[in-house]
């Protein structure tokens, strides 16, 4: 598997808005887009930190992922994500070492990017996201 950077930190928040008004108002960042995804039950903002990105995630409804995070867990870092420039090849080769799969197939996520998740049981605790940059002409829904 080639990971070529970290792409993101994902951080759980309870609300977006307040959380945003934190990054910019008190770290000085500037927040460069806000996004749904609906079929993740999630809304996020992103930040730029140099060339790594801080993604907050806001669960969109009571039964969505971020929520039960937060319920278990509370605020904080929910995932770190990594860049890869062959998103399907790595979900093989991880599984065919025996790790454990959230996401088998690639999905569309939010900021352009295409996404899949390997479960904490197979990473000593920490839920790890793959990424890939979609490229033009790419069919893979949200």
């Amino acid at each position: 598997m080639e990971i070529t950077h970290i792409e993101h930190i994902g951080i759980a928040v309870k609300n977006l808005d307040d959380a945003v008004k934190f990054y910019e108002g008190v770290l000085g960042l500037k927040c460069y887009s806000i996004e749904e995804v609906r079929t993740q039950k999630t809304r996020m903002a992103f930040f730029m930190v140099g060339s790594t990105k801080i993604e907050l995630l806001e669960s969109t409804e009571a039964s969505g992922p971020i929520s039960r995070f937060i319920e278990t867990k509370g605020e904080g870092i929910h995932h770190i994500a990594f860049a890869t420039n062959n998103l399907s090849g790595a979900l093989k080769e991880a599984a065919s070492k025996g790790i454990q799969l959230i996401d088998t197939e690639p999905k569309r996520g939010a900021d352009n990017m295409n996404i899949a998740f390997i479960h904490p049981k197979s990473t000593r605790g920490v839920l790890i996201e793959l990424c890939q940059k979609v490229e033009s002409g790419d069919k893979i829904n949200r």
